[in-house]
């Protein structure tokens, strides 16, 4: 019994720490995180953070997650300083912000009928104000919470059913915290830029499979579309430009301490040209550290499948 106690102990131990607009789907990361094995707490003020785990320590618990929000908000400051001081403790700590747009999320409000928690309480009759209201108290949440968002990997989750947003938080925590991990997002322009995005390259400019009719039902990922797009002498062309400045800037991000680097591909549809390019650049990075591959249109598709 010793024994499996000092093997617990010794288990490296791992905090997530889940932040993010109200209405963004904190709740669905909470939950994929707690089918993955984490202990979660949801809403925890954050001077009891390091209580909280010493308490966890004693319960020989490794991989814990905690939501905090603005409802914290007086408290809210002291986020980043703990999660520094728990690194230093030896600690594996990973930060994820979760945003949308702002139509998404007044959206989601008037749907669920729920309150946010900025809001002043009223019941205003009026719709109109009541709309202004709600807009209002979302850009103040962004403002308290932009320096969480800095400190973060971001996921955007305005386009994303929770299932996506499932399987995209389940692989980010898989990926080693130590090294920069590298995520490459295809997406159509039509449904708007991924707010998560720290580059975003337009391949609209490339021959378009769509218009060919064996094509169209196809995507990036299908040998008859991938050797399509490379007989187009600028779809290498393109992907060999991207794949350079990518090379030339990834150190400095490394020298910045950067973890997570998200490059959106962006195409008409994103179902060909945006999901082809990601794909390539993603096999030419995978052997410089943790590299994804996320594709917001089809995941979407498949999980509504």
């Amino acid at each position: 019994m010793s024994q499996a106690r000092d093997d617990a102990a010794a288990t490296p131990r791992e905090v997530v720490l889940i932040t993010g607009i109200s209405g963004s789907g904190k709740s669905v990361a909470l939950h994929a995180l707690e089918d993955a094995g984490y202990f979660c707490v949801d809403n925890l003020p954050p001077e009891l953070i390091e209580s909280f785990l010493s308490l966890e320590q004693s319960r020989f618990t490794p991989r814990v997650a905690i939501a905090a929000d603005v409802r914290s908000a007086r408290s809210l400051p002291l986020l980043l300083p703990t999660m520094a001081k728990l690194r230093g403790m030896g600690l594996t700590v990973r930060e994820v912000f979760l945003d949308a747009s702002t139509d998404t999320l007044v959206r989601r409000f008037s749907e669920t009928r729920r309150r946010h928690p900025l809001s002043d309480g009223r019941h205003d009759s009026d719709l109109a104000a009541a709309h202004r209201a709600l807009i209002e108290a979302i850009e103040l949440e962004r403002e308290l919470l932009a320096e969480l968002r800095q400190a973060s990997s971001v996921i955007d989750t305005s386009q994303l059913r929770p299932a996506q947003l499932r399987s995209w938080i389940r692989n980010l925590v898989q990926a080693p915290a130590a090294q920069l991990t590298l995520v490459f997002e295809s997406f159509a322009f039509k449904h708007g830029v991924p707010l998560d995005a720290d580059y975003v390259f337009d391949v609209r400019v490339l021959p378009n499979p769509y218009y060919i009719r064996e094509l169209r039902p196809l995507t990036g990922r299908d040998a008859d579309v991938i050797a399509y797009l490379e007989a187009q002498p600028e779809v290498p062309e393109m992907v060999a430009q991207i794949e350079a400045f990518l090379r030339r800037w990834l150190p400095a991000f490394e020298q910045d301490q950067r973890n997570y680097l998200t490059v959106a591909i962006g195409c008409t549809g994103g179902q060909h040209r945006s999901v082809y390019c990601a794909e390539q650049l993603a096999r030419r990075f995978q052997g410089r550290g943790t590299t994804l591959v996320r594709h917001r249109e089809l995941d979407a598709r498949d999980a509504a499948a």
